[in-house]
């Protein structure tokens, strides 16, 4: 019987504090051993928030750890330097197009769009919630309507 857990942590920095620590140990885990695995499986990620799940085979207690991708405004924030987006848009900063693009591909199967143009504007979608401008220019300017 498989068990699974999902939880959101910081890239490189899960501690065995609750609420991971117990959920891991209640599975019949090592709850260090867990959490050496789930760092090195976040670390590129550091400074990010992502979710990962751990799946448990409670009979064996053979587990798999998969780190999901952080949300495409984290990776925006952290291509742009920023601790956060600029709600008020008083202040702003750019990013390159082509980071834009990139990380509208790296996010496509967490995506329902289905062409790159789609991928590539829901990512512009979130450029403009947060204040980011692209290549100096509004993000509407860049979004194509299909």
């Amino acid at each position: 019987m498989k068990s699974t857990v999902k939880i959101v942590v910081e890239g490189g920095k899960a501690t065995p504090a609750p609420p991971l620590g117990p959920q891991i140990t209640a599975l019949g885990l090592k709850a260090p051993e867990v959490i050496k695995k789930i760092n090195d499986a976040t670390k590129s990620f550091e400074g990010m928030k992502l979710p990962v799940k751990i799946e448990v085979d409670k009979k064996t207690k053979e587990y798999k750890i998969e780190a999901l991708m952080p949300p495409v405004s984290q990776l925006l924030i952290k291509e742009a330097g920023l601790e956060k987006g600029f709600g008020d848009r008083k202040e702003t900063t750019s990013i390159a197009f082509d980071k834009v693009r990139k990380i509208a591909l790296d996010h496509a199967k967490y995506s329902l769009a289905k062409t790159e143009e789609g991928l590539v504007n829901e990512v512009l979608g979130s450029c403009l919630s947060l204040g980011l401008k692209v290549d100096n220019k509004d993000p509407r300017e860049f979004i194509k309507k299909g």
